[in-house]
């Protein structure tokens, strides 16, 4: 087991940079989620749908926010995770994900650090969110 992250509240540990996505991306994330939507891989359903190109998933998003939370913190540190999809993803985006130390408490002898989340596209924020995770004492 990882030892647990030192924090503050007000950090905002190192940011990851992901993409440009693609459609392989999305393709194989269709392929291990079952999300075969057709706003996810057909141009020319797309193009009826009022979007002005095809969409990733929120789900792919979110699951790669997931994987750097997992890795900043360790993923047996993280306590709680949730998120809200609030804009969609393109082809050729790159995603941003970061968080900030809101608040650390101590709950049940574990000192808890609460994160806001945000991945980012190239045209704001696509995913919101926060977690919980296990911090060392300070």
């Amino acid at each position: 087991m990882r030892t647990p992250a030192e924090v503050r509240v007000g950090d905002t540990p190192d940011v990851r940079v992901v993409g440009p996505v693609t459609q392989t991306d999305i393709v194989r994330f269709a392929g291990a989620g079952g999300d075969f939507n057709p706003l996810h891989h057909d141009p020319g359903f797309v193009a009826t749908s009022g979007f002005p190109g095809v969409i990733a998933m929120g789900q792919m998003q979110a699951g790669i926010l997931a994987g750097w939370l997992s890795d900043t913190f360790g993923v047996e540190h993280v306590r709680s995770f949730g998120v809200r999809f609030v804009a969609p993803v393109f082809i050729g985006d790159t995603l941003t994900l970061g968080g900030t130390v809101v608040s650390i408490d101590e709950t049940d002898g574990e000192s808890l650090a609460t994160l806001d989340l945000v991945a980012s596209g190239d045209k704001g924020p696509v995913v919101t969110g926060s977690a919980k995770v296990a911090v060392a004492s300070t």
